[in-house]
């Protein structure tokens, strides 16, 4: 096997995901008042849900989206309404993982959805094919005015039954077969009992911290039972042997101080953009850089934070040129691996 593709599938069996420096902490905060954000949870939800309808029906509607409206997918800006998923998207999957920030009215989201998907440049249909998508929404004035988006598409022609390659499932039809998010995740904090939303993402960014020139010694503030999925395969699972049985299970941390080490050089443009405090949940976007490969991975992820600890993690990325940006920051914030909290 070309040794790039073995590293590269090594990455993908450990997981390679986390981060850099830290913010700085505040104190704990009350829960945000509902007259200054009036979209709670259930409202910034439904957004997700209204844009998911209007890209299916590939209705670009006035009333639902400001006309100044940024809309990127995968790092590029295209215009609004009929190109990338907008195109060809056929119907919305099951899977949905809402991640509510009421404090800044955003809202991130990693879910499935189908694409219609094209034999060839003439445009003759094919089967409709799975595609993971992960999104952030920003709403104000009742309209969404931000739309950021990664649509992780097989790496085969879309409509291609061709197996994916050694044990890992296509991304998008492995996220679907996880169904629903783990009940966990829906455990509220303690109202009296919340950290602040920086304080969130500087326990989450820990975990990027960790993972960029990992030398094994790092801060590695998991706990004992911490799981991790990365589209959507459960990265802690032993590898299995030659009989065919699973290996040794691992843990987050173990992983971190043994496994792990100088796989990932940069953990870049660490965008934190929905923190959901009653859960204690943190959204992010970020890019891993490989730079003996040459290799870029794009990625949402999202931590579940319980006693200043990380306690679940869900990713999902696949490969974008090497260096790529996100569309939404600066070439300095995008080469950096500093902390950007996004309100």
């Amino acid at each position: 096997m070309n040794p790039a593709i073995r590293f590269v599938l090594s990455v993908l069996a450990l997981g390679a995901v986390a981060g850099a420096p830290a913010v700085t902490a505040q104190s704990a905060s009350a829960p945000p008042d509902p007259a200054a954000n009036p979209c709670q949870r259930t409202c910034l939800e439904g957004w997700v849900d209204k844009y998911l309808a209007a890209m299916k029906a590939h209705n670009p509607d006035p009333q639902l989206f400001a006309p100044d409206l940024k809309f990127t997918e995968n790092g590029i800006r295209l215009p609004f309404g009929h190109e990338g998923l907008w195109y060809d998207m056929a119907d919305v999957g099951a899977y949905k993982f809402y991640v509510p920030d009421i404090e800044t009215q955003q809202v991130a989201f990693i879910g499935t959805v189908k694409e219609q998907g094209r034999t060839s440049a003439t445009g003759a249909p094919a089967s409709p094919t799975t595609v993971a998508l992960v999104l952030r929404l920003k709403v104000r004035d009742g309209r969404i005015t931000e739309i950021e988006q990664l649509a992780i598409r097989p790496d085969v022609p879309l409509g291609s039954t061709a197996p994916a390659p050694s044990r890992f499932a296509l991304t998008g039809q492995a996220i679907e077969a996880m169904r629903a998010p783990d009940p966990s995740f829906s455990e509220a904090l303690p109202a009296n009992d919340r950290p602040s939303r920086e304080q969130l993402i500087r326990v989450a960014n820990f975990y990027f911290s960790g993972l960029s020139h990992n030398d094994g010694k790092g801060y590695y503030p998991f706990t004992d039972d911490c799981v991790r999925y990365e589209n959507g395969i459960d990265v802690l699972a032993g590898r299995p042997g030659a009989d065919g049985k699973p290996g040794l299970r691992q843990s987050c941390k173990g992983q971190f101080e043994n496994a792990l080490k100088g796989v990932v050089s940069r953990v870049r443009d660490r965008r934190f953009v929905a923190v959901d405090r009653e859960r204690g949940i943190v959204f992010a976007f970020a890019f891993f850089d490989h730079f003996n490969i040459n290799w870029t991975w794009q990625l949402g992820e999202l931590f579940q934070i319980q006693g200043g600890k990380i306690r679940r993690i869900e990713a999902a990325f696949h490969r974008a040129p090497f260096g790529t940006p996100s569309g939404w920051s600066t070439y300095e914030q995008s080469m950096s691996e500093d902390v950007q909290s996004v309100r």
